[in-house]
């Protein structure tokens, strides 16, 4: 059995990137990287322009002469990510290889590479307007005119002929849809993301996208363990909405061609073994720092986290409790069950929505991993830490 390896790697790094482009919330900033310039394994040279202003003309002297200064910043890329993948070779056939391994490696950028990247980029550019205190305080009641606001900060910044985009966190678009003032103001057009014309719905010229929850956070913890992944850092708010240019930020993504090995050539295991690595950040340039606002959830404080609990099979009479605090806003709750210390592979617990959640008394013998998910008027969520339950 045979793979041309080579040419396979070089087709499926091209596939994913373009996958990558149709699939990605915030992937249209990469068209922006085209004079960034790569000087090392992880850094990037990105030019600053700046110009003097004009100055009265001279009937004697004539013109005043002025400055051009081109500053090429340095910026060192973040996040060097990788995964190694393997396919047995007895799930596979001859005529089988390329397809299925095509759609193995489409579905993991799909559900792993994109929304990590989307949630990096949204959590940086979110961070760097509150920074900047570029913040504006809406309210939920009247998402409209907190769009509208965030829209006109950014537009006194850069002018009303500069193209912008609306990121909105999927549980505000859904009130903003309810919304009668916007309505009839939405329209369809087309717009362009790398060689890529999508359809997405404009607000008076800005392009309103919305962005699954999960992916609108201020900070992530983006994990170097076996089940890798990201997930929301401790105390981090939810991104309701952020608006800024549509080139006012730099997304320098460098995809390492894919590895490709055959059972032949996998010391490993008899497998297809298919190595993916991407390194990439976001930047923006320092005459658009001002140019990126957002509206952001109450700050939750999490008071007291939900304790460690020690009992016995029969005898389960036990309880754990989460106390939380907000600056604004009304506090609900959510259980979820999960299977580690990590809080993967979570279930939500049905009707468990209390600050208290008492353990079932029929739990038997072994290690049980719990956390509350505290919400403010319904759409910011902020996770506990996960309590382990030990019944012997």
């Amino acid at each position: 059995m045979s793979i041309n390896t080579f040419e396979n790697a070089t087709r499926y790094s091209e596939e994913l990137d373009r996958l990558f482009s149709q699939r990605s919330a915030t992937g249209f900033f990469a068209d922006n990287a085209m004079a960034a310039k790569f000087v090392g394994a992880k850094t990037v040279i990105i030019p600053d322009v700046d110009f003097q202003g004009l100055a009265d003309y001279d009937r004697d002297t004539g013109f005043s002469r002025g400055a051009i200064t081109v500053s090429n910043t340095s910026h060192t890329m973040a996040m060097d990510r990788a995964r190694s993948l393997q396919i047995d070779r007895e799930d596979m056939d001859e005529t089988g290889i390329a397809n299925l391994a095509g759609k193995i490696l489409g579905e993991y950028v799909r559900t792993k590479v994109v929304p990590e990247c989307d949630a990096y980029v949204i959590s940086k550019l979110a961070g760097l307007a509150a920074s900047r205190a570029n913040l504006v305080n809406g309210d939920i009641a009247a998402p409209f005119k907190a769009l509208c606001e965030l829209i006109q900060s950014v537009q006194d910044t850069v002018g009303y002929d500069e193209e912008l985009v609306a990121f909105i966190d999927s549980g505000m678009y859904a009130k903003l849809q309810n919304s009668s003032e916007i309505s009839k103001m939405l329209t369809v057009g087309d717009f362009k993301q790398g060689e890529i014309d999508l359809q997405v719905r404009y607000l008076n010229g800005v392009a309103v996208i919305p962005v699954v929850s999960s992916r609108m956070k201020t900070a992530y913890t983006f994990n170097n363990t076996a089940a890798g992944g990201f997930t929301p850092a401790q105390n981090a708010r939810q991104v309701y909405m952020l608006v800024c240019p549509k080139r006012g930020a730099h997304l320098i993504k460098k995809t390492e061609q894919m590895r490709i090995f055959t059972p032949e050539q996998n010391l490993d295991a008899d497998a297809y073994k298919f190595d993916y690595r991407i390194y990439y950040d976001v930047f923006v340039n320092k005459s658009g720092l001002d140019a990126v606002w957002a509206w952001v959830s109450p700050a939750v404080n999490i008071t007291g986290q939900p304790e460690d609990v020690e009992a016995n099979a029969g005898q389960i009479t036990a309880s754990i409790t989460v106390t939380a605090e907000t600056e604004s806003g009304t506090l609900s709750y959510q259980w979820y069950k999960c299977e580690d210390e990590s809080g993967n592979g979570a279930v939500k617990l049905a009707g468990e929505n209390k600050k208290t959640y008492t353990l079932p008394k029929e739990l038997e013998a072994g290690e049980y991993y719990y956390f509350a998910e505290v919400l403010v008027d319904g759409l910011a969520s902020t996770r506990t830490t996960v309590a382990i339950v030990t019944i012997n």
